[in-house]
């Protein structure tokens, strides 16, 4: 069990991790703050005094909406880790305004509930667009990911949460994962510099990496089940970190 393409792209643009944008006929990449909501349509918040507002402008002043790619970047959660890859969406973005406005920053709220949101309408503005196109792309390959399936897939909730986890698990439980891993994965005990390691985790599993410096593997270990969020995690690690 692992995560699908279409969960993986609603992952990494779900809101946690920078977006740019780029605008249809237009040069450069921009900065934004995007977030997601519950169908998976795009949220951007824009500063009113911006590039990227002032080409928004320019598509309104001919009423019509404007064509955009959001592009994510994956940040693995520690060095050495693997990244999920690069996820880009693209639709057709317009200003929400009213009470369409208020709805969609409480969307933003509840991924990112930074303040500025409290000034949406003055100093910032809210757009949004549907998800006509999705993509993901990794290690070479790029795939294109059905905008349906990516409307139904949901975001990891470990994701957000995925450093602090792995931090958790390496300095409060070392040794029980340490043993733990090495009876899931049928090895015998070794050098500390030689013990298994979780470097990510999902809602699926974990990918464990092991062996000696310089010619370590990698090993995905399946959860049996899709979890929840973070209190389903704990509750299937329990047996672990309460052996006797």
């Amino acid at each position: 069990m692992r995560p699908s393409p279409a969960e993986i792209v609603r992952t990494l643009v779900a809101g946690r991790l920078p977006g740019l944008v780029h605008l249809a006929c237009r040069p450069g990449l921009h900065h934004v703050r995007h977030a997601t909501d519950g169908e998976g349509r795009v949220l951007l918040l824009v500063p009113v005094v911006s590039d990227l507002a002032a080409a928004f402008r320019a598509g309104a002043e001919q009423h019509r909406a404007v064509a955009v790619v959001l592009d994510v970047l994956d940040l693995p959660p520690a060095a050495g880790a693997p990244s999920l890859g690069r996820a880009l969406v693209s639709g057709w973005a317009r200003e929400v305004t009213g009470d369409e406005a208020r709805a969609a920053a409480v969307d933003f709220a509840e991924v990112e509930p930074t303040g500025d949101l409290l000034d949406v309408g003055t100093r910032f503005r809210l757009f949004r667009f549907e998800v006509a196109e999705a993509r993901w792309h990794r290690a070479g390959d790029l795939r294109r990911i059905d905008p349906q399936a990516y409307a139904e897939a949901e975001p990891d909730p470990l994701h957000p949460v995925e450093a602090g986890l792995l931090a958790h698990l390496g300095e409060e439980h070392a040794q029980r994962m340490t043993d733990y891993l090495r009876r899931q994965l049928g090895l015998a005990a070794g050098p500390a510099e030689h013990a298994p390691r979780v470097e990510r985790i999902d809602r699926y599993g974990m990918l464990v990496t092991f062996g000696r410096p310089g010619g370590r593997r990698r090993a995905r270990l399946t959860f049996g089940r899709r979890l929840a969020d973070q209190a389903d995690l704990t509750r299937l690690l329990h047996p672990v970190f309460c052996v006797s």
